[in-house]
This record gives structure tokens, C-alpha cells and sequence, in this order.
């Protein structure tokens, strides 16, 4: 299990299928506050691909915009594939169990 809180970098991207279900997915960023051997401040920041189905990418769809603050609990999921030039590609992405809203109401 992966448990983040991060900032999205952008509105999701919604998918509305056929057979009714929904596939939203958007970036999370994650800043990491540290000190180097020197004591002087610096940030490392991730960025998470995130994927949610369902009634959670519903919620995602209505509430999540660029800049929201996120709880995420979820698992890693690998993929892989090629791409136009035949190059093996390596994709991780976290699909997503449980989604909390967190930051300012009015946000």
C-alpha cells in the first residue's frame, strides 16, 4: 500500500466507457523538505501518475482541480510498452482505494 498527500499538477482526465464506468486520472505532487551534510535547506518533489475507477473518478471528476491537496491511499501497479520507435517503455502508477479532499473548503 502507498499512502501520499500531495497537490495535484493538473485537472483530471476523465474517461467515460461504454459500459458505464469511469477511469479519471491526474499527477500528484509530493515535496519532500530535507538538509544536505552542510545544514542547508532543500526540496525534493515527485510527481505521482495517479488512476481511479468508478464512483471515485466521479468524485475526482467533480471536485479535483489543478492545485487541490489530496490524500491518496492506494497500490503500485507497473506496466510496460512499447513505444512508436520499438523502445521498451516503464510506466508506475498508483490506482487508487480510498481518495480524501483535504486543503481549505472554499479551495
Amino acid at each position: 500500500m502507498v499512502h501520499l498527500i500531495g497537490f495535484l499538477g493538473d485537472d483530471p482526465s476523465v474517461t467515460k466507457y461504454e459500459n458505464g464506468k469511469s477511469r479519471a486520472s491526474f499527477r500528484v505532487a509530493t515535496t519532500e523538505r530535507m538538509r544536505n551534510a552542510n545544514g542547508e535547506a532543500f526540496e525534493d518533489t515527485q510527481w505521482h501518475s495517479i488512476v481511479v475507477w468508478g464512483g471515485t473518478a466521479d468524485v475526482a471528476e467533480k471536485y479535483l482541480k489543478k492545485g487541490k491537496e489530496v490524500g491518496i491511499l492506494g497500490r503500485l501497479v507497473h506496466k510496460t510498452y512499447d513505444d512508436k520507435e520499438g523502445n521498451k517503455k516503464y510506466v508506475t502508477e498508483i490506482s487508487v482505494n480510498s481518495l480524501e479532499l483535504l486543503g481549505k473548503k472554499s479551495d
